[in-house]
């Protein structure tokens, strides 16, 4: 996915051989976990004796282990950002060696050892979700036959698997999105089903003037302009796009995950903004539709959420990134002048 997003911005791409840490600890998987990583170090350094880079910037997980540490190792600035709400294990070893921690929320800090190298800047998102059109107009764009941009009434239900989608989610919502939209004819569904369940769901799912189905989210900022309320995963980004448009939220982490990073960044959803939270045990049908008729029942509810979701969000995220970054670049340049 990296690789086609990347280079479609116009930026150079490279790779390196990484392996996963695997679960247990205490695993035959893990025997040759350290051969392999010796491996992906020596790339590593090729690459950055190449690239000869000012400063490095790592996200998490474990391809930007090997990377950061030769960074670390060949005295080049480093920094790590932190998009959980608890980092996982690559950022919390890589935050001994970094000169910066990035993190999105206050409480994130306590779970690093060296709390004084941690800046709290919020998660970066994309321009285009602070410009987005008006509501109205957002709708029209998914659906062209609801009615003129200013008159355009309903709730919009916008359902988001991830892009290769969630099977739980699909099920529950296929068990339900039809009597839903009988019984309110002011409701809307956008649904996202993944790339992988889209042939499957489409060829189950009963077309209606207020459904529109997809395999994949090409205009997000659109999405969330259209939504009254959002079902989705508990993934980083996309909780940090929920706080920044907003919008309320029917939160649902996947189990699936490393660290239950899902289930922590709900939990601490439902503490700042009010969210939702339904466990993929507790999911099905009954639950799924309760939790939505009470929230879209509920204006006051929905203002609530609202107010707190864009509260909890910085705005100003890239741009303070981006600066103290930057500064650090021009330590970094003027250390190389000296030399």
């Amino acid at each position: 996915m990296e690789s086609a997003a990347i280079l479609s911005s116009g930026y150079a791409f490279d790779t390196i051989p990484a392996t996963p840490l695997a679960r247990p600890f205490i695993s035959l998987r893990n025997l040759l976990l350290p051969f392999r990583l010796i491996k992906s170090l020596i790339q590593s350094h090729q690459k950055i004796r190449e690239f000869d880079p000012h400063i490095v910037v790592g996200t998490g997980g474990y391809v930007s282990f090997p990377i950061c540490l030769a960074a670390a190792l060949k005295g080049i600035k480093l920094v790590i950002q932190e998009q959980n709400s608890v980092p996982g294990i690559a950022n919390w070893v890589l935050s001994f060696l970094a000169d910066v921690v990035f993190v999105a929320f206050n409480s994130t800090i306590d779970c690093f050892p060296r709390k004084h190298k941690c800046v709290v800047c919020g998660n970066p998102v994309r321009l285009a979700l602070r410009h987005f059109v008006s509501k109205p107009a957002a709708r029209l764009r998914f659906f062209p036959k609801s009615g003129k941009a200013g008159d355009l009434k309903g709730k919009v239900l916008l359902v988001l698997g991830g892009s290769l989608g969630a099977n739980a989610i699909n099920i529950a919502l296929l068990n339900l999105y039809y009597q839903m939209l009988l019984q309110n004819n002011n409701l809307f569904i956008i649904w996202q089903t993944g790339v992988e369940s889209f042939n499957e769901m489409e060829s189950l799912v009963k077309p209606h003037p207020h459904l529109y189905l997809t395999p994949f989210m090409h205009s997000m900022d659109l999405a969330y302009a259209a939504a009254d309320l959002i079902i989705s995963r508990a993934g980083a980004m996309t909780c940090y796009e929920i706080l920044a448009t907003g919008k309320p939220s029917i939160l649902i982490p996947s189990p699936n995950v490393a660290e239950g990073h899902q289930f922590r960044n709900a939990s601490l959803m439902a503490d700042l903004a009010g969210s939702r939270v339904i466990t993929e045990d507790e999911l099905d049908s009954t639950t799924l539709a309760i939790a939505i008729e009470e929230i879209l029942g509920d204006e006051s509810k929905m203002a609530d959420m609202s107010e707190r979701a864009l509260k909890a969000a910085k705005s100003n995220a890239s741009a303070e990134i981006a600066q103290h970054i930057l500064s650090l670049v021009n330590l970094s340049t003027a250390a190389k002048e000296k030399h």
